[in-house]
């Protein structure tokens, strides 16, 4: 990432900053190993190919019954398509015009023997409220049992999902314990005069779009009039952000005001 030097701000405290905030959005991060049993996995879509092949091999090893995949198509589709189209593995995916949940459903099937009968498809959602309320009525359609629910995302949007769905499924009476699992909890280092991430994976970001993903989730995450809680947009329930993450957020900011992404108006979450 090429971001200009500071004495005062050098990128070994650069990379601090951004981690700070990275392992308060990775909600669960304490799950990366293995993933606990439920009544479904829920899979959102996302571009992190190694979140996706962790809920495949959940899958495998008898994690959950079943398998609920969400996602049309949004602001990340383009880099899933990238993802798949660069690895081996993945090439006999079609991929042009689809949702990410179908592409995501046959890398399931055809690539890591996930039987088709144990996936559901939600193919509309294009952001985190219509996973949600989605995901909630393609359960509800199928008769699926959804006591426990294991939540698998995009590291950088783990915790917002959480919120989320803790909303949605709560007001619709739905007592479901939710478990996170942002399958890893990315970190960047210095090396060479620039940043790097320490423990790539499968589908990782440039590190440029990680830090413009991690810089706009706080303004999302906060209880103001501007944010997604309770005193602002009424999106998500109340989410306690610490002091340490809003200083990491409030250095990057001033240093770097190119890489915080304003709330969209036209998101819904």
């Amino acid at each position: 990432m090429i971001l200009p030097v500071s004495r005062s701000y050098p990128l070994e405290a650069v990379a601090a900053d951004l981690n700070e905030i990275a392992v308060f959005l990775a909600f669960g991060g304490d799950n990366e190993g293995e993933t606990p049993p439920a009544d479904i996995l829920i899979l959102l879509g996302n571009s992190v190919l190694a979140t996706a092949e962790k809920a495949f091999a959940a899958m495998r090893a008898g994690g959950a019954p079943r398998l609920l995949i969400s996602g049309g198509r949004g602001h990340s589709t383009r880099f899933l398509e990238q993802s798949l189209g660069s690895i081996p593995r993945y090439e006999s995916i079609p991929l042009g015009g689809r949702s990410e949940a179908e592409m995501l459903a046959e890398a399931a099937t055809r690539c890591w023997s996930v039987a088709p009968d144990r996936i559901l498809l939600e193919t509309a959602s294009t952001n985190c409220g219509e996973n949600a309320s989605f995901a909630l009525r393609t359960v509800e359609a199928a008769n699926v049992p959804a006591t426990r629910a294991i939540l698998m995302q995009d590291p950088t949007m783990q915790r917002r999902t959480d919120a989320t769905f803790r909303k949605v499924w709560r007001e619709a009476g739905r007592a479901t314990h939710f478990i996170n699992d942002p399958t890893w909890t990315p970190r960047l280092i210095e090396r060479d005069g620039t940043l790097a991430f320490a423990n790539p994976v499968a589908g990782c970001w440039t590190v440029e779009r990680f830090a413009s993903l991690v810089m706009g989730e706080i303004p999302r995450l906060r209880d103001d009039a501007a944010g997604y809680g309770p005193a602002g947009r009424g999106l998500i329930i109340h989410v306690d952000i610490p002091e340490a993450v809003l200083a990491a957020h409030a250095r990057l900011a001033a240093a770097y005001p190119e890489l915080v992404r304003a709330p969209w108006a036209r998101d819904t979450v």
